[in-house]
């Protein structure tokens, strides 16, 4: 039997991974702009998300443009986007199935076994989910760093790391550890033996001896 302190802990942390992911999401800052040439202007600070590209000013003014045309965009950029929304939706799934599989619930009290395999199938919901996460957040990273090095790329388009990819990476690594702590919770086959057979009772005793 899995401890309830140690389901509880996986089901609050894959619950924060899944609401990072659609933070991170939300989030406009997945790449900031790199100030690595001579002559830029640090007046300005740009960065763009999943959705849609911003413009900073010194004096706090910040104007957002949203991506209009969805054929327009990158392969990576698409399949970033799919990817998160899956994450998230698997999230969602867990949940549901996760609660259900809870010790401190009041669901399925009555099967012990089928209650522990709700929670398992919640985690590994959970665990892909965190997938999901993961492969989206480190296929965009690694293309901003494929970027970074094109020696193509003129320096004053260069993007680096933003905080909603730290977001994301942060919000993968609770899923899967939840996800992971969830499982543990996987029911144990137990070994059943035959019933015993009483032994017969000796016949009582007539108080005679026989020679």
């Amino acid at each position: 039997m899995a401890n309830a302190g140690l389901q509880l802990l996986g089901f609050i942390l894959a619950f924060l991974g899944w609401i990072g992911a659609i933070v991170s999401t939300a989030l406009p800052q997945w790449r900031i702009y790199s100030y690595a040439g001579d002559n830029i202007v640090t007046a300005q600070a740009m960065y763009e998300g999943l959705w849609m590209s911003c413009v900073s000013t010194g004096t706090g003014q910040i104007q957002c443009k949203v991506f209009d045309s969805l054929l327009n965009l990158s392969s990576t950029l698409q399949a970033t986007r799919a990817l998160m929304v899956v994450g998230i939706l698997l999230g969602v799934i867990a949940i549901f199935v996760a609660t259900v599989g809870m010790k401190c619930m009041k669901c399925l009290e009555d099967d012990e076994v089928q209650k522990m395999r709700m929670a398992v199938i919640g985690g590994a919901i959970f665990f892909l989910a965190g997938l999901a996460i993961l492969v989206a957040t480190a296929w965009y990273g690694n293309r901003i760093v494929q970027e970074f090095y094109d020696p193509m790329t003129p320096v004053n388009a260069r993007y680096e790391f933003g905080q909603a990819l730290f977001t994301g990476w942060a919000a993968a690594s609770l899923c899967l550890l939840g996800g992971a702590l969830l499982c543990c919770s996987c029911p144990r086959k137990t070994t059943s033996y035959p019933t015993p057979r009483p032994y017969p009772k000796p016949a009582p005793s007539s108080g005679k001896d026989y020679v």
